[in-house]
């Protein structure tokens, strides 16, 4: 029986003493806890291996050891400051602010109790009068927010885009065909401009040969010798004022006889003109129908240019009808030819991968800033007008400049207008995603250097792992 209280009370004091142990156990971690956790303030989980208990404390750096005791002490030992973490004792020190709920960060040491409140968990205000909210999981919220709006819009100009690429596979399709059929109307039209300039040689040749013939018309020859024959009334192998005044009348006035002076003038200021200098000067002159003509000696009244024989008329009026036809087909021919170059240019340009930025091409977008309108014709030119209406080119298309990751992130226009100071006004665009398409904001950061943000879904590009708001534990 004795024995049998001896045991229970044996086992009922072990269990006093496991109990006391237990607690001074758990005690003593909560102390620990306490101990650590005032050690290691303004530390980032990544670097809490640095800062375990134990007799020494190297600075992180390697540069010194320190007892540990003296880490977060208020006395800055090591050059890199990484003793006083918590505190605000080396000036190049770094605090880690937590900041559950949000993005954690490092402020500068200095700010460590100074009585305003960097982190957004009041962390950095341990020990001082400052009382701040913690503001954490509201900034995260309206962070989470934005960033979650920011995906949206991303995924909406990934849809748009998708559409742009469809879009602009047709219309590098449509291109394609335009310009075929732009070659096969050029190569029509250069058959037909061969045809009519055969035609016309064949026209000019016909006339030639009528202008040339000494067959008669009209009671005189239409070659020059038939019509200096018709005028030399005496036979004497001249031609005198008197017999100009007889046989040869005003178009627009055939009553009215020419005078002295008006005789002498067609006779190239002399009384007299021989066969050679008539075929020269006065030949030509009656031949062109202009102003004067001859008078029909048969009838005594006013006769027909040697330009109304029915057959010299005939051919001119072919001559001249053949180079009308043949001057609107060269005309024509030059007009494709030049709309070719042009789709050529056009179609030499690079839209994308997927012809994603050929929409671009045929549209132009303006911003006010201030007293500017700033326009962008993609592909094309970038201008910059004056409220007084004066307008400055800020360079024509030159290339894409984006990074070697994404090279259609940037555009440069270049060789604008010459600047005073010298060389010539160009202009960088940078594309950034957007739901939709147009000019954000243009500025000229240094004299004529002008940079432009210009917004649109085909710029979107997919993201492989979106950095979100995330809490450190």
């Amino acid at each position: 029986m004795r024995s049998k209280v001896m045991n229970e009370n044996w086992h009922n004091f072990l269990r006093l003493i496991f109990s006391m142990r237990f607690h001074i156990v758990v005690a003593t971690v909560f102390w620990s806890d306490l101990v650590d956790s005032r050690k290691i303030r303004g530390i980032s989980s990544s670097y809490k291996r640095f800062y375990r208990e134990k007799k020494s404390f190297l600075c992180i750096d390697g540069s010194k050891m320190i007892p540990f005791e003296q880490v977060n002490d208020d006395y800055c030992d090591c050059q890199d400051g990484s003793d006083e973490p918590g505190t605000s004792a080396c000036p190049r020190g770094r605090f880690y602010c937590t900041n559950l709920g949000f993005r954690p960060h490092y402020i500068p040491s200095s700010r460590v109790n100074d009585g305003i409140c960097d982190c957004c968990d009041a962390s950095d205000e341990y020990n001082s009068p400052a009382r701040c909210q913690n503001s954490c999981w509201n900034l995260g919220q309206r962070e989470r927010a934005f960033v979650e709006g920011q995906m949206r819009a991303l995924d909406e100009g990934l849809r748009l885009k998708q559409q742009l690429i469809e879009e602009g596979v047709l219309l590098w399709r449509e291109k394609q065909a335009q310009l075929r059929e732009l070659q096969q109307v050029a190569e029509d039209l250069q058959l037909k401009l061969e045809e009519h300039r055969r035609k016309k040689h064949e026209a000019d040749q016909t006339l030639k040969a009528l202008q040339s013939s000494d067959s008669g018309h009209a009671g005189y020859n239409s070659s020059a010798v038939g019509l200096f024959n018709l005028l030399d009334s005496n036979k004497d192998g001249s031609l005198s004022v008197e017999e100009i005044q007889s046989k040869v009348t005003f178009i627009r006035d055939e009553t009215r006889v020419l005078t002295e002076d008006e005789a002498v003038t067609l006779l190239g200021g002399g009384h007299r003109m021989d066969l050679s200098t008539f075929r020269n000067t006065l030949w030509d002159i009656l031949t062109s129908g202009d102003s004067v003509k001859i008078k029909d000696m048969h009838s005594g009244g006013a006769g027909r240019l040697v330009g109304d024989d029915p057959h010299l008329k005939a051919a001119d009026r072919a001559a001249e009808w053949e180079a009308t036809n043949l001057k609107k087909a060269e005309e024509s021919y030059e007009q494709v030819s030049a709309e070719i170059s042009e789709l050529q240019r056009k179609l030499a340009i690079d839209y994308g991968t997927d012809w994603e930025f050929l929409f671009l091409n045929t549209q132009c977008f303006q911003l006010q800033v201030y007293e500017y309108t700033y326009t962008l014709c993609p592909f094309n030119q970038v201008t910059q007008k004056s409220s007084a209406g004066t307008e400055v080119s800020l360079g024509v298309w030159g290339m894409w400049s984006g990074s070697a990751n994404n090279p259609y992130s940037q555009q440069v226009y270049e060789n604008g207008e010459p600047c005073w100071q010298g060389g010539s006004r160009s202009t960088t665009v940078t594309l950034t995603c957007g739901t939709e398409t147009g000019l954000r904001s243009a500025k000229e950061p240094s004299k004529c250097q002008y940079i432009m943000d210009f917004q649109t879904p085909v710029a979107c590009q997919p993201v492989l792992k979106q950095r979100g708001v995330h809490s450190e534990l």
